[in-house]
C-alpha cells in the first residue's frame, strides 16, 4: 500500500467517522470508518518506513569505499 491509498483510505475513513450521519441496520458507518483511518495509519507508517530504508541518505551512508593503490612494478631492488 502506497501513501497515498493510505492518505485515501485515512480521508474516506474520517469523512465516514465525522461527516456521515445516515443511520443503518446491521453496519455501523462510523465503526467502518475508524477502521479504514487506523488501516491507512498502519499503512502510511508502513510505507514510510520502508521509503526511510531505502532513501538515498541511507544508502550514501552505507556506501563502500574502495581506494587504489599505484604498486610501481618496475621497482628495483
Amino acid at each position: 500500500m502506497g501513501i497515498g491509498v493510505s492518505i485515501f483510505l485515512i480521508a474516506v475513513g474520517a469523512i465516514l467517522r465525522f461527516a456521515v450521519t445516515t443511520t443503518t441496520r446491521g453496519l455501523n458507518i462510523g465503526v467502518v470508518g475508524l477502521i479504514l483511518m487506523i488501516v491507512g495509519g498502519l499503512g502510511l507508517l508502513l510505507s514510510l518506513l520502508f521509503w526511510s530504508s531505502v532513501s538515498p541518505a541511507r544508502s550514501e551512508r552505507e556506501e563502500t569505499v574502495i581506494r587504489e593503490e599505484l604498486v610501481d612494478h618496475h621497482h628495483h631492488l
